[in-house]
């Protein structure tokens, strides 16, 4: 077993989340669950935090069995989004179990980021923000930098959707929730931009302006106009899910 509790954390955290049998049975409100993975709230020493377990080999077991497990995917990306300078959710811990070297279960835990709700929330709900030219360039602006971060270091986030994008109250943008990332090279690396592209624009379409999308690609690539290099990528991004749904 490997566990890993980051220097930082504070005595209550470092407590409550010291090995992963602790973290295993912790209990608190559950936010997310699938087959895999069930993703809970708790509250410790009055701070908020999100503990995701993983447990199980999912449906493919001998992949599980030679690859890299999910959650220490997951780990290392918001890692890797720290070194970038990509705003992400602060880690508290990490680690996994195996037995006979097949992955048994592991779990990461993230520090909750204050007054946030993630973009589709937003979207769902009408928010009024969406409505502001001021607050979605500055968003926008935001969203460009880090998918050009990403991009650059031949990352895909591989589920760059709305729903990973938090923002809080003074409009600063954050990066989550990334288990599917990995690096690429070309020529699957383009493939792979268009495709976190075109999740973004997939809700994109439907909220903004042709000219706030067009504003944001043109921050992405940075430049001023678009080149006709530019002009088949975008093609690319705006059918990229034609017949895929």
């Amino acid at each position: 077993m490997s566990w890993h509790v980051v220097s930082a954390a504070d005595a209550a955290a470092r407590q409550a989340f010291a090995d992963l049998d602790a973290v295993f049975a912790i209990d608190g409100q559950v936010v997310a669950l699938d087959s895999l993975t069930r993703t809970l709230r708790v509250e410790i020493g009055g701070r908020g935090y999100y503990v995701k377990r993983y447990a199980g080999l999912g449906k493919k077991p001998l992949r599980r069995l030679f690859a890299t497990p999910r959650v220490r995917s997951e780990w290392q990306n918001l890692q890797h989004f720290a070194v970038w300078g990509i705003p992400t959710a602060p880690l508290v811990a990490y680690g996994l179990e195996r037995k006979a070297g097949r992955f048994l279960r592991g779990a990461l835990v993230t520090a909750e980021i204050p007054d946030t709700a993630d973009l589709a929330q937003l979207a769902r709900s009408g928010d009024p923000r969406l409505k502001s030219r001021s607050w979605v360039s500055g968003v926008s602006l935001q969203l460009a930098d880090i998918a050009r971060r990403l991009h650059a270091h031949r990352f895909a986030h591989g589920d760059f959707k709305w729903r990973n994008l938090l923002v809080d109250a003074a409009g600063k943008l954050y990066l989550i929730d990334c288990p599917s990332g990995r690096f690429w090279r070309p020529p699957f690396l383009e493939f792979r931009i268009a495709k976190d592209l075109a999740c973004l624009d997939k809700v994109a379409r439907h909220h903004l302006s042709r000219t706030q999308r067009l504003r944001f690609y043109l921050d992405y690539a940075q430049k001023r106009k678009l080149e006709a290099a530019d002009k088949r990528r975008i093609r690319k991004i705006v059918r990229f899910f034609e017949g895929r749904e």
